[in-house]
């Protein structure tokens, strides 16, 4: 039973070393800082998101509502133009 809690530990300690690692290599020795920086970030690309989803719905919307008027305006045309042959000489 030591042996298996020696390793549990072993394991845990480099995974702690690795993590500890990771994040001096992507953050830099001010670690608590840039926190509220990413919280920033992550809230502006947020709104970002958003609003490009909403010009999104907003402009299906209106393709969709052009459409309709379209349909609307031309209810019983043909939508190809007819080919009128000339009458034959006689």
């Amino acid at each position: 039973m030591a042996t298996k809690d020696y390793d549990s530990q072993l394991l845990e300690s480099v995974s702690v070393r690795r993590r500890r690692m990771r994040d001096a290599l992507l953050y830099g020795p001010q670690r608590a800082r840039r926190t509220a920086d990413e919280r920033l970030g992550k809230l502006f690309a947020g709104i970002a998101i958003a609003a490009v989803m909403c010009a999104g719905c907003v402009g299906w919307s209106f393709i969709q509502d052009k459409l309709a008027e379209q349909k609307a305006d031309k209810p019983g045309q043909i939508s190809s133009p007819a080919v009128v042959s000339p009458e034959p000489k006689r």
